[in-house]
């Protein structure tokens, strides 16, 4: 069993604000496409202390999640976005076809204003944008569209989850390790980047205890993070960023797992501030 982050759903299968995550692998899954439809989203400013899915049916309602950090980590801001687009493109009425893909340039650049230092948001909206050029007529383009966001949602997991096999090979056994901000199941469409690495070694019948840095000033870690490893039974303990240094110290951290978002030519990683 798994909690989702987002996913796309017939609208009347489920209602605004509703929904139980559960514990479980931290599987988002892929998108399953229906008819009509909406963009079913995890309301992460209400974690840890309340689980709120929100059903968005407007391009304009998920550019102000992603504003608002109701979602949010580059590969889930993304993956939102696609289907941002894919709803604008369901809200646009027929028109010749370079009148429409002109109207949908304008719906992907108010998705694209919504977060621009996400490299993902820019990067999926054009490989949608790329495949609604390819249809003949507007219909042909809502439904590419669709394709196209439900395809990267779909290879998002995929990467995560043999990012995390190659990852966990380099964890050994009764790690101890440190995470800071997070990186898991609630940063992309599922299972997730550097916990995605932690997640699987568990699986692997490796015995892996966490230190979660809270990651002032959103706290990341300590809304997030630390909920997330509970969810799936993973030991983990909260401690503030600054103790990270003096855990380091007294040798109680044998490696460190973080997301990378950006990285220098020299290979040295950034992260959040905290």
């Amino acid at each position: 069993m798994a909690f989702r982050t987002l996913e796309w759903t017939l609208r009347s299968r489920h209602r605004r604000g509703s929904g139980q995550a559960r514990q479980g692998s931290g599987q988002a899954g892929a998108p399953s496409a229906g008819p009509g439809g909406a963009l079913r989203l995890l309301d992460q400013t209400q974690l840890p202390h309340r689980v709120v899915y929100l059903e968005l049916t407007t391009h304009q309602q998920v550019a102000h999640a992603i504003k608002t950090m109701q979602v949010r980590g580059a590969p889930a801001i993304g993956v939102a976005a696609a289907f941002g687009l894919a709803l604008g493109a369901r809200s646009l009425p027929d028109s010749p076809r370079d009148d429409f893909l002109a109207q949908l340039r304008s719906i992907r650049g108010e998705l694209a204003a919504a977060r621009p230092t996400a490299v993902n948001l820019a990067w999926a909206l054009d490989k949608v944008m790329e495949a609604a050029c390819h249809g003949p007529d507007a219909t042909a383009i809502r439904e590419a569209a669709l394709a196209e966001a439900q395809r990267l949602a779909e290879a998002d997991v995929a990467a995560n989850r043999a990012l995390g096999r190659h990852g966990a090979a380099l964890i050994p056994d009764g790690a101890r390790v440190l995470t800071h901000c997070n990186a898991g199941a609630l940063a992309t469409v599922g299972y997730g980047t550097a916990l995605g690495v932690i997640r699987a070694a568990v699986e692997q019948g490796k015995r892996i205890s966490v230190w979660a840095d809270e990651t002032r000033p959103r706290l990341q870690g300590a809304a997030l993070t630390a909920w997330e490893l509970q969810q799936d039974g993973i030991p983990v303990t909260l401690i503030a960023d600054t103790a990270a240094g003096h855990l380091m110290r007294r040798g109680q951290v044998d490696c460190i797992v973080v997301g990378a978002d950006r990285i220098a030519a020299n290979g040295d990683v950034a992260n959040k501030i905290g």
